[in-house]
């Protein structure tokens, strides 16, 4: 499989959102990704779904939509009509996990669960068929340009190993850190889908650029 790189727009200038939309779209990635966050289950506050509608507008690289929410089962239908392809949802805020991600695919949107880097990937065996995406978070979720977590490869290695005994097909991305220096131990531990946003829209050369280094680096 090839590698698919999701841009985060975190740090995308937002005086000239569209133009970076745009530049990603011809730079060759594969998704755009909007981290939504609510000041509550992670410190800071973001975006919504006029924004997710003001991408669908703009771009037509699927949405990746990463709910940083509480009681994210109260909005997937929101994030759906705004133009979200996926919705990916933590396993932290959800007691009702299994039924979010049916609810999101009955919504005809793919479905992702999401895991902090202290809590275990036990619970995705019995989650297997019911979300599309694993994504791990290699840095403590909340605001761009950490530190990737060095023990997370293993996690990442961990979860390949998972899904594969389970004969599941779901995709595994990573987002926290993804950077040329780390990009390739993260691909060979297993990840396919890479979240970037500091490395590609604050790379020194622009978007084309930076989402060049990250291919070239794998």
């Amino acid at each position: 499989m090839s590698i698919l790189i999701s841009p985060s727009i975190l740090s995308a200038n937002f005086k000239y959102l569209e133009r970076d939309l745009l530049e990603c779209e011809q730079a060759g990635a594969d998704y755009i990704h909007v981290d939504v966050m609510d000041g509550s289950f992670v410190p800071n506050i973001t975006f919504g779904p006029v924004i997710v509608k003001a991408c669908k507008q703009v771009t037509k690289l699927p949405l990746d939509v990463h709910l940083m929410i509480r009681e994210p089962e109260k909005h997937l239908e929101a994030f759906a009509d705004a133009g979200a392809n996926i919705i990916t949802v933590h396993y932290e805020t959800c007691p009702h996990i299994h039924r979010t991600l049916q609810t999101i695919r009955e919504l005809e949107v793919t479905p992702g669960i999401s895991l902090n880097p202290g809590t275990g990937i036990e619970p995705l065996k019995y989650l297997v068929g019911a979300f599309d995406l694993v994504l791990l978070m290699t840095v403590n979720p909340g605001f761009g340009g950490q530190t990737f977590i060095p023990q997370m490869l293993e996690k990442i290695h961990h979860t390949h190993e998972l899904l594969q005994d389970a004969g599941s097909n779901a995709i595994i991305q990573v987002d926290g850190g993804v950077e040329e220096k780390t990009i390739k131990s993260m691909y060979e531990a297993g990840a396919r889908n890479f979240v970037a946003g500091t490395a590609v829209f604050r790379h020194p050369e622009g978007i084309r650029q930076g989402i060049a280094a990250l291919r070239a680096a794998i």
